[in-house]
């Protein structure tokens, strides 16, 4: 007999987990980052391989989240994108100085 998830159970917010940011349940991976690997180029199957523990409709679920919530996520990756640029400026990488 076939089991049947509620894919309202695969994502999570709880605030002692990453700042409460939308996370695929007991995994600690973001929304947020399974989001970034998809636009970045990556299929559904190719990020659920990335780590053991993910399986495709933990993936489906995460991307129907953004899809649902978009404003959030693009938000929470703008933030993201941001900081990283401050970084790279305040910590230059001693292979871009040539």
């Amino acid at each position: 007999m076939a089991v049947i998830t509620d894919i309202g159970t695969l994502i999570e917010k709880t605030p002692e987990i990453r700042g409460g940011k939308p996370c695929l349940a007991g995994t600690g991976i973001t929304v947020q980052r399974v989001v970034a690997w998809y636009l970045s180029g990556d299929g559904p199957e190719e990020i659920a391989e990335r780590f053991g523990h993910l399986n495709l409709a933990q993936v489906h679920a995460a991307l129907a989240y953004y899809h649902a919530n978009r404003d959030e996520i693009d938000k929470g990756l703008a933030v993201e994108e941001t900081s990283a640029a401050a970084m790279e400026q305040r910590f230059p990488s001693r292979h871009a100085r040539g």
